[in-house]
């Protein structure tokens, strides 16, 4: 490892980024030093120009992608590499809002009822009861489930805590689940008990997201469901409750957003909330009335 990603890796972590975070912008950068097959010390504000219309042009990039790389290179050359003459050359490209995909109540039950993994189908449930990301349920441990306080603890994005209402149904199905699934992965001494272990001896590292990934696309495609996501549960979650009469600022409270706004498109996507609109079309006289006056 160079001096230069040691130091950079250390100022992420001083500032408290998630595991994640930090290996997404070393990648970033890393690509970034090989494209020009330099050292980012001694590239300058115009080869990053040209990097991110390289990553538009020709790498065909996602604007999510895109920003990543920008949050990257503005972090290295901002704190790491100080510059102000790059740091200023770093536009974000903005990313078209799409409304949330959110399925029905019957379509969340089929998904359900179809996962044949006994950790899976815990974690997708887990998942829509409490409106987790899905790092986020991966991430949760025995000592996350307060039985009485009935809460979930979550670490969220950015390292915050929040807790949200853990179902009673819930909290009798992963009693049920640990009994007969997870306790059979102890754990070896000193080692984390996750609450949805991944494959091996000695209960080390969580389950994989993408093998829950792949088990909700291997159910849709069996059941004939239109796409659902681990995510999608998510934004299940926020409008099935929000349908139900929940207030938009708890929603966000419980799903961990930051800014309310994030959390009130849920409101163009609830089929409740938009059934309820009477279209002025039909507040319109009638002709003969119109005619007549």
């Amino acid at each position: 490892m160079t001096p230069l990603r040691q130091r950079f890796i250390q100022d992420l972590q001083l500032r408290n980024r998630s595991p994640k975070t930090v290996d997404t912008y070393v990648m970033h950068v890393r690509n970034f030093a090989r494209h020009f097959n330099e050292s980012p010390e001694q590239l300058t504000g115009e080869h990053v120009h040209r990097y991110l219309l390289h990553l538009l042009h020709e790498k065909k990039a996602s604007w999510a992608q895109y920003n990543q790389a920008v949050s990257a290179l503005r972090f290295l050359y901002t704190v790491t590499c100080p510059s102000d003459t790059v740091v200023t050359r770093l536009p974000y490209g903005k990313r078209p809002k799409r409304l949330p995909l959110v399925r029905s109540r019957e379509e969340v039950a089929r998904l359900l009822a179809g996962v044949r993994n006994p950790v899976i189908a815990m974690v997708l449930r887990t998942i829509y009861a409490s409106g987790l990301r899905l790092g986020e349920a991966l991430a949760l441990t025995p000592k996350d489930i307060d039985s009485g306080q009935m809460v979930l603890r979550i670490l969220g994005k950015g390292q915050k805590e929040r807790v949200v209402p853990l179902s009673s149904v819930l909290l009798a199905e992963l009693r049920a689940y640990w009994r007969k699934v997870a306790s059979r992965s102890a754990s070896a001494p000193g080692a984390k008990s996750w609450l949805f272990p991944g494959k091996g001896k000695g209960n080390k590292r969580p389950l994989c997201a993408s093998t829950v990934q792949r088990a909700c696309q291997r159910v849709c495609q069996e059941q004939g469901l239109p796409r659902i996501t681990p995510h999608t549960l998510r934004h299940c979650y926020a409008t099935h409750l929000l349908e139900a009469g929940t207030d938009t600022r708890m929603i966000q409270a419980l799903l961990g957003h930051h800014r309310v706004g994030t959390t009130a498109v849920y409101t163009h996507v609830s089929l409740a909330g938009l059934r309820q609109v009477r279209s002025p079309l039909e507040t319109l006289p009638a002709l003969d009335q119109v005619t007549a006056g």
